[in-house]
């Protein structure tokens, strides 16, 4: 067992039962990366396994991009962890304020690495990316926590991002069911 899949299973974020998940699909497991980045622990060492993963696929974005809400505390980690600035992407616009999809410094031609918690079919995170290419963003990979093996990676490819991911849903699950 990996070091984050016994951290997952320690904090209570691997759950089994019966489960809808955001893609409508349904699965005997939950991922509760929510539980896990509430944990500072857990928190730390998510962060610290993302920043290594960086370092040995030599991704070296400008920016690190988190989708509110789940993936905000995994990209404020993994920035104090790298000293690379975060921002945040909105799923949709605000009624008030600055009406902003996208909070915080992003410049034209910005390389970001958008980080997510799980991944199943990708669809946030597809609009995320969306949303970031329409202001002026390179992203050309995402780094999750955990790819659920939904036909994320597939759907990323379509639209020129790599997938790489932490821990595999299969490999968390494995010997649990």
């Amino acid at each position: 067992m990996s070091e984050i899949s016994k951290a997952l299973e320690e904090c209570g974020a691997l759950q089994f039962g019966e489960f809808t998940l955001a893609s409508g699909a349904k699965s005997d497991y939950y991922i509760n990366i929510k539980k896990a980045s509430t944990n500072p622990r857990v928190l730390y060492l998510m962060s610290q396994l993302m920043a290594e993963r960086m370092q040995r696929e030599n991704i070296r974005p400008d920016r690190i991009a988190g989708i509110v809400l789940g993936s905000i505390p995994l990209a404020a980690a993994l920035s104090m962890a790298t000293g690379i600035p975060y921002i945040m992407v909105r799923k949709e616009q605000k009624d008030h304020g600055t009406k902003e999809l996208i909070e915080g410094d992003l410049n034209p031609g910005d390389r970001v690495l958008v980080v997510e918690d799980v991944i199943t079919t990708a669809g946030s995170s597809v609009k995320a990316i969306a949303t970031l290419r329409e202001n002026g963003a390179v992203v050309t990979e995402i780094l999750s926590v955990v790819d659920r093996e939904g036909g994320g990676k597939e759907n990323l490819a379509e639209i020129g991002v790599s997938l790489l991911s932490l821990v595999k849903g299969s490999e968390i699950a494995k010997g649990r069911r």
